[in-house]
């Protein structure tokens, strides 16, 4: 009789992942978020425009009165620009500055104009060359008596 001195090799299980205990904590997790969450409507931010307790500024020799409707259009000097790039903004602010020194760009935005829109106009005036801007707000006796018109 011969002697087997080799080690039998059983066969060893594979670990396994139990789901069912991670499905039931996941499914009350989920309860839980879906019975706290607050449902809520966002409500529109009411936006005053900005209002200026100063006496009248002295007027200036030479300003670029830009104004910027609610649509994105620009007027220069009481002249329509006929596009809404920057491109066409800086020729228009050029044209109308001509070669005055220590010109003032006064930019009238509408309220509900883009701030897309009033940064272009700062972009088209600094490719100019013109590096004073201001704007334009409400006094407040236009304000008050706006709130108190029916």
């Amino acid at each position: 009789m011969s002697m087997n001195f080799r080690k039998h090799h059983l066969r060893e299980e594979e670990p396994e992942i139990n789901l069912i205990p991670f499905i039931d904590v996941l499914l009350v997790i989920l309860i839980f978020l879906m019975l706290t969450t607050t449902y809520s409507k966002l409500t529109e931010l009411k936006v005053n425009l900005p209002t200026a307790n100063a006496q009248a500024s002295k007027p200036r020799p030479h300003e670029l009165v830009v104004v910027v409707t609610a649509d994105g259009r620009y007027v220069v000097n009481q002249r329509q620009l006929e596009g809404r790039s920057v491109d066409v903004l800086a020729a228009g602010l050029a044209s109308a500055n001509g070669s005055a020194k220590d010109t003032v760009v006064v930019v009238t935005a509408d309220a509900s104009a883009t701030h897309q829109s009033v940064i272009n106009v700062m972009d088209a005036a600094r490719r100019v060359g013109l590096s004073q801007l201001t704007f334009a707000t409400q006094g407040q006796t236009d304000n008050a008596a706006g709130a108190a018109a029916p």
